[in-house]
Order: C-alpha cells, then sequence, then structure tokens
C-alpha cells in the first residue's frame, strides 16, 4: 500500500474514533397546523371536564349518530388536566382509535406552561400508544387566545417530543417523530404565533439537548463550535469569535488554558454576538461553563457514575441555545453568549493541585483541586464578558457544585447575587417558564474564605459552603457594579426522568427558557 493510501486510511479510522459511530439525525420535529381533520388512522382528541365537544368534535359526533360522545362516557374519562385514556373509535368516526386528553374545567384559566405541558404529556402517551404521533384536535375556541394556547400546547409537544435515540440501531426502540400536526379553525393565527415566538425556542432547547447529550468522543472544545456554528448559519445580526490556545495565552488566560493543557483537545472561547437591538445599547451577557468532559484532571474522580460527566458543558450549551432562541426569533434586543471550553484530562501536560496559574484579570489563584476547574475557564470567560462589552446584565451558568445539587435536589438551580432586586425577577421568570430557581446565600465572609496565603485565591478548600465559595470566586472576576447573576445547575442540568416537557432521559437544557422568559421580558423592545 502507498504511504498516501496509508495516511488517507489512519485520516479515517482516526475520524470515525473521534466522530463516535454512525448514528441518524436528530432533527427537531416540526410542527404542522391545518383545519383539516384526517379522514381515517388514529387521532388524539382534547376533551374538557364539562364533557361538551367543540365545534369539529360534535362533527365527528353527529357522524357516528352520537356514538363518540358515548364512548367518552363509557369510558368513565373525568378528562381531568393531563390525564389520558385510549377508546376505540366508534363506528361512523373514520378512525381507529382515538386518544382522549384531558384539559381540566373549560372555566378554570391556565398558565402558558400548563398548556405547553398538556402537549408534551399528550405526544408522550400518543408515542406509547402508537408508535407515530397523530393529528391533535383540541377545540379550545370558546377561551380567550385560543390560537396562542394552541401554539404553546404546539411547543410543548415538540419538547415533550425530544428524545436522544440517534444511536440505536434497532428500529423499534426509536421514539423521533418528524412532524406533529395540530387541528384548530385559527390556523393562521396559531402558525404566525408559534413560528414568531415558540419555534425558534423549541429550536434552541433542542440543539441545547443535542450537544449536551452526546458523548464526549463527538462533543470536545472544537467540535463544540463547530456544530453551533452550522446551526447559526443563515441567522440575521450574528457574529461568531473563537479564541484558541494561543490567542489565550496572549491575553494572559491562564485560568481556562490550565484547565484545557492536559488534553489533546485544546481549550477553545466561542463569543456569540447578536446585535438584534438598537446599536450602542449595552448587552445581556451570558457566560457558560463548558467542560466537554470532566475526569477531574489530576484529582481524579472516582469511577462510579463517571460517564455523566459529558454533563460538565450543560452551562455552556444553554447559553450558546438561549442567544439561538433569541436570535431565531429575531428578539430586539444585544446578547453576546460565551462559551468557556474545556476537557478536564490527567495528561503529562496537566496543571497540578498547589500550581498558581494568573488569569486574565491578573489575579492569582492557587490550584488546590484539578476537579474544581468550572469556576477557573468561567474567572477568564466572565472577566472578558465583562471588560470587552461593559453588560447591562451578566449571567454565568454552570454545572458548578455537589453542594448546590444537594441542597435544592432536582427542584431548583442555585441563584446567586451581590443584587437583591435581580433576585424576584429571576425566581418569576423560572416559574413562568418552567426552570425552576431559589437563592442561595453570598455575603462578605464567602469571598473572605476563598483568600490564599500563596496566591491572590484559591479553587477549592475554604471553609465554606460549597456552593456559596464557588460563586465567590466567579463573583471575585466581575466587577461590583455589574448586575451580576450565578445559577447554579449542577442538579437540574440533566435528569433520569422523563417529564412531560424535559422528555427523554439525559439533558434538561436547564437556563434557555429561563434566561429567553427573563431577557424577553425586561430588555426586548
Amino acid at each position: 500500500m502507498k504511504l498516501n493510501s496509508v495516511l488517507i486510511l489512519c485520516f479515517m479510522l482516526l475520524g470515525n474514533w473521534q466522530l463516535g459511530t454512525a448514528a441518524k439525525s436528530n432533527k427537531p420535529t416540526q410542527i404542522n397546523f391545518t383545519q383539516t381533520l384526517p379522514k381515517e388512522g388514529n387521532l388524539i382528541l382534547g376533551v374538557f371536564q364539562d364533557g361538551q365537544l367543540g365545534p369539529q368534535g360534535q362533527a365527528m359526533d353527529k357522524a357516528s349518530d352520537g356514538a363518540l360522545s358515548h364512548a367518552i362516557q363509557a369510558a368513565d374519562f373525568e378528562a381531568k388536566t393531563k390525564t389520558t385514556h385510549l377508546i376505540t373509535a366508534p363506528m361512523g368516526s373514520g378512525f381507529d382509535q382515538i386518544l382522549l386528553v384531558g384539559l381540566g374545567h373549560r372555566d378554570n384559566a391556565k398558565t402558558d406552561l400548563q398548556w405547553q405541558e398538556i402537549g408534551g404529556h399528550a405526544v408522550q402517551k400518543a408515542v406509547k400508544a402508537f408508535k407515530t404521533v397523530p393529528a391533535f384536535q383540541a377545540d379550545v375556541s370558546a377561551l380567550d387566545n385560543s390560537h396562542k394556547i394552541i401554539a404553546h400546547m404546539a411547543y410543548g409537544a415538540k419538547l415533550g417530543s425530544y428524545y436522544f435515540d440517534k444511536y440505536y440501531t434497532d428500529e423499534n426502540r426509536h421514539k423521533h417523530q418528524d412532524r406533529l400536526t395540530f387541528i384548530t379553525d385559527q390556523k393562521d393565527q396559531a402558525s404566525k404565533y408559534y413560528n414568531q415566538e415558540l419555534d425558534a425556542l423549541a429550536d434552541g432547547i433542542w440543539f441545547t439537548r443535542n450537544i449536551a447529550n452526546e458523548p464526549a468522543n463527538v462533543i470536545y472544545p472544537q467540535s463544540f463550535v463547530e456544530q453551533w456554528r452550522n446551526h447559526f448559519k443563515g441567522i440575521d445580526h450574528i457574529n461568531i469569535k473563537v479564541l484558541d490556545e494561543k490567542d489565550m495565552l496572549k491575553k494572559g488566560m491562564g485560568a481556562i488554558y490550565g484547565v484545557g493543557r492536559g488534553s489533546k483537545n485544546p481549550p477553545r472561547m466561542m463569543i456569540v454576538e447578536y446585535m438584534g437591538g438598537e446599536k450602542g445599547d449595552a448587552p445581556v451577557v451570558l457566560v457558560g461553563k463548558g467542560i466537554t468532559f470532566d475526569t477531574g484532571g489530576i484529582s481524579i474522580k472516582g469511577s462510579s457514575n463517571m460517564w455523566n460527566m459529558k454533563f460538565d458543558m450543560s452551562g455552556a450549551a444553554a447559553t450558546i441555545g438561549t442567544v439561538y432562541a433569541l436570535a431565531g426569533r429575531e428578539a430586539k434586543v444585544n446578547v453576546v453568549g460565551i462559551a468557556a471550553l474545556a476537557e478536564n484530562m490527567p495528561g503529562g501536560n496537566a496543571q497540578r493541585p498547589g500550581d498558581v496559574v494568573t488569569s486574565m484579570s491578573g489575579k492569582t489563584i492557587q490550584i488546590r483541586s484539578t476537579d474544581a476547574e468550572g469556576r477557573l475557564v468561567l474567572a477568564d470567560g466572565v472577566y472578558y464578558g465583562d471588560m470587552t462589552y461593559d453588560p447591562a446584565l451578566l449571567v454565568d451558568i454552570a454545572t458548578l457544585t455537589g453542594s448546590a445539587s444537594r441542597a435544592l435536589g432536582k427542584d431548583y438551580a442555585a441563584l446567586f447575587t451581590r443584587h437583591d432586586d435581580l433576585v424576584a425577577p429571576f425566581i418569576e421568570a423560572g416559574q413562568q417558564s418552567g426552570d425552576e430557581v431559589w437563592q442561595l446565600p453570598l455575603n462578605k465572609n464567602h469571598f473572605k474564605a476563598i483568600e490564599n496565603n500563596v496566591a491572590d485565591v484559591m479553587n477549592s478548600g475554604p471553609d465554606a459552603p460549597g456552593a456559596s465559595a464557588g460563586a465567590a470566586f466567579i463573583g471575585s472576576f466581575i466587577r461590583d457594579t455589574t448586575p451580576w447573576v450565578h445559577l447554579d445547575v449542577a442538579g437540574v442540568s440533566w435528569s433520569d426522568k422523563t417529564t412531560p416537557v424535559k422528555a427523554s432521559p439525559g439533558s434538561t437544557s436547564f437556563g434557555v427558557r429561563l434566561l429567553n422568559n427573563y431577557i424577553k421580558t425586561h430588555f426586548e423592545k
């Protein structure tokens, strides 16, 4: 074999290892709105607790000589919110089976989130019942803003239909849906609202989940950048910058560079600028921890559950996913997303406990534990974002500490800030979006605790609560005058349970819905 052929073969083999096994694409489900009922097959039918059917349901009932309403009554289906019941379709309806979905009391007002959960729950039950999801008819025309209700159900159904099954070789295990159809007499209004406000948000969440769920041999700093580059193609007002290891050394970014030194996949800092607002308006800056795999470095973790350290880049994925959502729906706001990316490996060039590194800010850091690496990449990330953009608000999001997850479990992300006026609006945005947060303490004692007798600060080991000390470490690289929120999402970034809108086990994309809601409410014009 010629030398060139050998080199090409080696390159192909290396490429196959790096990219993982051949797999199917996991493209976002497409949403379609129509006014026309299908003539055969199966159907999903939304039913209110009062038992009354809407105009289209009444037409179906009439065509079956009342057999449809009789079948619903015979099933003793109470139609409570998010309940389902599968019935055999009555003769004359044209259908085989009908999945009844409870919409609750017609007179009980529901939030957007509740309608989303109804949609997500319905599509998941339909996948179990039918393998593929039939058309969904839920006549809510008698309710105020009914076109928005249908759109939110469709949005929830899209999120609920997500399943990371691209590596399954058994076709019977696949749950991915290419298209979902919603039947409504307000087709045009629902479609317009959905496409303007919700579809890009759903896609941003979808891409965030995809990237976080990928194994570390597929997503590493360079491939993270390239995948998001591809997603942003064709979107207006986007400018992408990428700092490589040489740029980091020139800028004095010793903190992020030190974390990535031990890996053959060098660190990157991805900066995505979306300037959809007024020229000159200070942007919102979002900074995400992007450890594409965390072994702990020299301070190596135990082998138990190390496999899920691929999720240690969830903050970076959510950060860029949020920018994608805002840009995709053409939000009138200026936002910058910064992904601080590194792979934390115990290689021969890895930094050691006891080493001292100098951050971009000029502050020196003693490395007490190489497994406290997230705050290191963020130290350079938040400083760069603060000093480069003079932001109206700076938010960092990170799977930072086990302390936060032990304190709040799977219900809330931990919120820390020096600015108390930001707490209530973020809690409200979390309640409205479904990504809920809870404030944990941050005070001068936590900043005092990270001071070090060798360097300016240390990255681990202070006599203070771990989550608060981690927040103080990050905050020490941000000016006191900059409005700042730190979100520790260690407990909520992934889950092994299915929920109506958080879908399959794996990434929850936590933060995208929260930040989209907060920015829309407080910054968009």
